[in-house]
């Protein structure tokens, strides 16, 4: 396997990709999954970046970790972090008989505050300010085959936590967004016929980002007519990541088997995209 660097952006502090390229095999081409960690929009989580990609490439993936823009201070409101994930989007397509990966098979997996990322990434791919980094690319060349949105941020309507609440004004490099903004940053209020498709994996007991973000999103994608997969935990903290002890950092609490399960089926839900 190689590891590189990738700069998407040439501005100081500029968004970066880390890919994970496994070595090549006879007759085998590799899915691509691009990984974005979670924070808040303040942060990246180490948990929640090479650990994903060690987790996918048993299961025949490329995996590429986007250090998107984050901080207030940054002075980049979104959909910047938007435009960002579609350049590494284009890249990874661009570049895919380097990659060894099968450019129609790419999906996108977000956790938390990158869970809404990701799934901006399948419901906001026509937007104007995504169309403006595309070039001479088909319209609809960087929309995700699918999406996997891990305790995924979705909606400002559901702000129960004030970590979670301050995350939008972060997003928006901001004190306080305006009705405009939020309803622009909320995904359920922009999922259409054509959304990726989207797989979903939440607890009932985070008390960070509120389940009912995830069922907003499931009823927005039933009212737009497009398959999704939900998996909704009873128990477990908020930042799971892949539930074991590579990522629980000595915490008993973030070790639960049974959610551990996602990444095999959501593995699973992918190949049934086809």
């Amino acid at each position: 396997m190689r590891v590189e660097t990738v700069v998407l952006t040439e501005e100081e502090n500029g968004a970066y990709l880390d890919a994970y390229v496994a070595a090549p095999l006879k007759a085998f081409v590799r899915k691509a999954i691009l990984i974005l960690p979670g924070g808040a929009y303040r942060n990246l989580s180490e948990r929640e970046s090479e650990p994903i990609a060690q987790a996918f490439m048993p299961y025949g993936y490329n995996a590429f970790v986007l250090h998107y823009t984050v901080g207030k201070e940054s002075g980049k409101p979104f959909p910047a972090q938007l435009v960002e994930a579609t350049l590494a989007i284009k890249h990874i397509k661009d570049h895919a008989a380097e990659y060894g990966i099968d450019p129609e098979e790419l999906f996108v997996i977000g956790f938390s505050a990158g869970g809404h990322l990701a799934g901006a990434t399948g419901t906001m791919w026509k937007y104007d300010a995504v169309k403006a980094v595309l070039g001479d690319s088909p319209r609809n060349y960087t929309r995700p085959k699918g999406v996997m949105l891990m305790y995924p941020m979705i909606s400002p309507d559901y702000s129960n936590c004030e970590k979670y609440a301050n995350a939008w004004g972060t997003l928006f490099c901001c004190d306080t967004p305006s009705e405009e903004q939020l309803r622009m940053a909320a995904i359920e209020k922009n999922v259409d016929a054509e959304s990726s498709p989207a797989f979903v994996m939440h607890t009932f007991a985070d008390r960070t980002v509120d389940v009912r973000n995830v069922m907003a999103l499931g009823m927005a994608y039933a009212d737009a007519g497009v398959p999704f997969e939900m998996h909704v935990y009873p128990s477990g903290p908020h930042g799971l990541s892949v539930a074991n002890e590579i990522t629980a950092k000595g915490r008993p609490q973030y070790i639960m088997p049974n959610v551990a399960e996602w990444v095999r089926l959501a593995a699973a839900w992918a190949e049934r995209q086809n």
